[in-house]
């Protein structure tokens, strides 16, 4: 459950911040990847399975397949790993908005943080990172 609420949350981040992108990718564990149009996107959750909802339809998702998702302006999947520079400064938010601080680079706010998501932005991009 505590997996679920997780995914929810990112997912409601990942919304507020993907105002100009046109498509939700999901990558499974295959490395296959869907794009979903974000017209009228809705998620939910119904058990294992994460229900995709936009203006063509329903499609659900096997929550144990999934391997990340991302929004992307034309419906194809770049490397998350170059989209923040690493030795730029960074604003650390929580899931839910709020302000963490500020951190001299990436690899400074992943090496503080404690295990969770969370929102980063260097004010230009804006990305979700996961701390393991």
């Amino acid at each position: 459950m505590k997996k679920v609420f997780l995914l929810l949350a990112v997912c409601t981040a990942m919304i507020a911040h993907a105002n100009t992108y046109q498509y939700l990718v999901f990558t499974n564990t295959e490395g296959t990847n869907t794009a979903f149009s974000v017209n009228n996107l809705t998620l939910n959750v119904d058990g294992s399975n994460l229900q995709v909802t936009n203006s063509d339809g329903t499609v659900s998702v096997l929550l144990t397949a999934l391997k990340s998702m991302q929004f992307s302006e034309d419906g194809t999947v770049s490397a998350v790993e170059n989209i923040l520079n690493a030795d730029t400064p960074v604003q650390v938010f929580s899931v839910s908005g709020t302000s963490l601080g500020v951190y001299g680079s990436l690899m400074e706010a992943a090496q503080t943080l404690k295990a969770g998501a969370y929102v980063i932005s260097d004010g230009s991009v804006t990305q979700t990172i996961v701390v393991k």
